[in-house]
């Protein structure tokens, strides 16, 4: 495949083919995030994408998932996300799922009709970069939406029937707001009740708006043992049914998994576990993402 600059995907899709779309991220201002910084947005060209897609199609005797990248595919006009996922259907009917990422207006900006016929099309999942569900924090990242958007958007996708899978930045308020990011973000989940939930941890990358606050002494990180006290705070606060979580992410000093809310006890307990007996946790050094 080609691909210009470089590539993020997140875990689950691992295995999937990845077809690039777009160039960059179209919003490209949170503070905690460097990963579109030298990159100017722009949209692939139809033909390009199709190229990739006929390539793919000659490399690959089966293809079961496929993920649409950069940053927030679908931020592409509904009927070019209709044309890749005609083409997909047309090359790959083996293809069971179309994945991609999004902004919170870029849901904001599209029609339920439009959100049905993307599924209708293929498109099975939606991934949305949540990070926070505090108003002040999600000012404070420069994220450019509120809680109450977020949650419009994320009931959105879900009464669509698409996937959701939103993904939640723990250690994000620093000692600082470290309660309220909790509880504030268990709350928008409640509302919600995605599919999916991915817990990341913070990664101070370097020139980044937060290190510059940390350097400052305006953020002060929390230690991995905090971020446990947290993350128990935040799932302690769920209300959720059906809703997987994983913190299988690179960037965790502690891997977890269970359903939301049938194990979230047992999820607790294994929390606790970690809390009471001086756990080991993952050096700084290998939670590179």
């Amino acid at each position: 495949m080609r691909y210009e600059g470089n590539i993020y995907r997140p875990p689950s899709e691992a295995n999937s083919l990845l077809i690039q779309v777009t160039y960059g991220c179209s919003h490209n201002k949170c503070t905690f995030c460097n990963m579109f910084k030298d990159v100017n947005f722009k949209i692939r060209k139809m033909e390009d994408v199709f190229e990739d897609l006929e390539l793919a199609r000659k490399s690959y005797a089966s293809v079961k998932r496929i993920f649409l990248i950069d940053g927030d595919a679908l931020v592409l006009k509904t009927s070019h996300l209709k044309q890749i996922l005609t083409k997909i259907k047309e090359l790959f009917p083996e293809c069971e799922r179309v994945g991609l990422s999004s902004t919170t207006m870029d849901i904001h900006r599209k029609s339920d009709e439009e959100l049905s016929s993307l599924k209708a099309l293929g498109l099975q999942i939606i991934y949305l970069g949540v990070e926070t569900g505090s108003d002040l924090l999600l000012k404070k990242i420069s994220k450019g939406v509120t809680s109450d958007e977020i949650i419009t958007a994320g009931k959105k996708v879900m009464a669509s029937g698409i996937q959701l899978s939103v993904s939640i930045i723990s250690g994000l308020g620093g000692e600082e707001h470290w309660e309220a990011h909790a509880t504030e973000t268990a709350r928008v989940m409640n509302n919600i009740n995605p599919t999916y939930i991915g817990l990341l941890t913070l990664v101070v990358e370097k020139d980044s708006d937060i290190e510059q606050q940390v350097n400052n002494g305006t953020m002060t990180l929390l230690t991995p043992l905090k971020v446990m006290l947290e993350t128990k705070k935040f799932i302690e606060h769920t209300q959720l049914t059906h809703t997987l979580f994983r913190g299988n992410h690179a960037s965790n000093y502690v891997p977890f998994s269970a359903t939301l809310g049938a194990e979230k006890d047992q999820l607790l307990t294994q929390i606790d576990q970690v809390i009471e007996c001086n756990h080991t946790f993952k050096s700084d050094e290998y939670r590179r993402v």
